[in-house]
């Protein structure tokens, strides 16, 4: 079996050698070689070639966000960056992701039992990078998008849609979200991502879109126009309270591998008043969270849409919930903005079905 061949990328010694070594303990991973900056970097990736790079966010002479820029159009390549968690690390992590890394991991804090931990998930996330067509990758989302109108949606019977998202999740999701109009019914968010990121994650999309987004918080009210992300390691879940529904987070045990979990937050609102009023939404990501909630909720009377194959960075969530008879539309990425809308006009009181 050919191995899957891998640059570390960081200006860091101590760090380059342990993630070196913790990334060859998986037999399917050979690391061909270290490099201590982007100009040393761009040498060893003409060189040696490697399938995937693991690039520092903070470096001298050159950050990772500004090498990743100017790589990407010229030599496309899998690239999952290693994050500091200062608060510019955080956001220069996700306009990374903006720039073309498929994911990221987090530095640990100190522990080594943290160390372990991302040593484990950043294996997991170079053996899925090495599954992406990387070309494909870049041509597809890479690319500016077309100017568009967001009319005013108008009365919905739809009270609550909820998505759900992995590896891809936050570019796909803001896609959605930037084609939606600002008094959209109620929107609950559920991006796979460590705590601190999630805020940042907040922020920028607030800033991007005419609806209102921000990290959840408890007992958020669930509104028209508003955006509520499920911090990371925090499960959120929908609480109602008369005629009004707001959000409970807690710091269960993990669900499917994951805290905040897709699946509970699905779960909660199949279960609520809402669920029948309800769109159900899973993009990309790696694992099966969510495939199972998204069934509960088409079973209880919701409209649920999953992201298709093709425009999917990792199918493995939206194919699991295929795989339950839990998709009532399997769409592209362009076509889900469109779908959204539809479904709102077409549970608008008065609207033929």
């Amino acid at each position: 079996m050919q191995k899957i061949r891998v640059l570390v990328v960081d200006d860091d010694r101590t760090v380059r050698r342990m993630l070196a070594a913790g990334l060859q303990q998986d037999p399917t991973i050979e690391v061909v070689g270290e490099a201590t900056d982007p100009y040393n970097a761009r040498d060893k990736i003409v060189e040696l070639q490697p399938d995937v790079m693991t690039l520092d966010v903070e470096m001298p002479r050159m950050n990772g966000l500004d090498f990743l820029r100017r790589l990407m159009p010229q030599y496309p390549l899998a690239v999952i960056m290693v994050s500091s968690l200062t608060e510019e690390g955080r956001y220069v992590t996700l306009e990374s992701l903006k720039a073309g890394a498929l994911d990221f991991v987090a530095k640990p804090g100190g522990s080594g039992g943290d160390f372990e931990s991302m040593i484990l998930d950043l294996r997991q996330k170079v053996q899925m990078a090495a599954r992406v067509d990387i070309k494909e990758f870049v041509k597809t989302h890479l690319t500016d998008s077309k100017p568009f109108a967001r009319e005013r949606a108008q009365g919905s019977g739809i009270s609550l849609i909820v998505v759900g998202a992995s590896t891809g999740g936050t570019q796909a999701f803001s896609y959605i979200l930037e084609r939606l109009p600002e008094n959209t019914p109620g929107i609950l968010v559920v991006q796979h991502m460590a705590p601190g990121f999630t805020g940042t994650y907040a922020n920028t999309l607030n800033k991007h879109t005419l609806l209102e987004v921000k990290e959840a918080e408890t007992l958020d009210l669930i509104m028209p126009g508003r955006v509520l992300v499920a911090p990371g390691n925090q499960h959120m879940a929908v609480k109602e309270e008369g005629n009004s529904m707001r959000v409970n987070l807690f710091e269960y045990e993990k669900v499917n591998g994951h805290r905040p979990s897709v699946d509970v937050t699905f779960n909660s609102v199949a279960e609520s008043s809402a669920a029948s009023s309800a769109i159900g939404v899973l993009l990309t990501g790696m694992g099966k969270d969510g495939a199972r909630g998204l069934l509960s909720l088409r079973r209880a009377g919701a409209r649920t849409i999953a992201q298709d194959e093709k425009s999917s960075i990792v199918y493995g969530m939206p194919q699991a919930a295929r795989e339950l008879d839990a998709v009532e539309q399997e769409l592209s990425l362009e076509e889900i903005p469109g779908a959204i809308m539809n479904l709102l006009e077409s549970h608008r009181p008065g609207a033929p079905r």
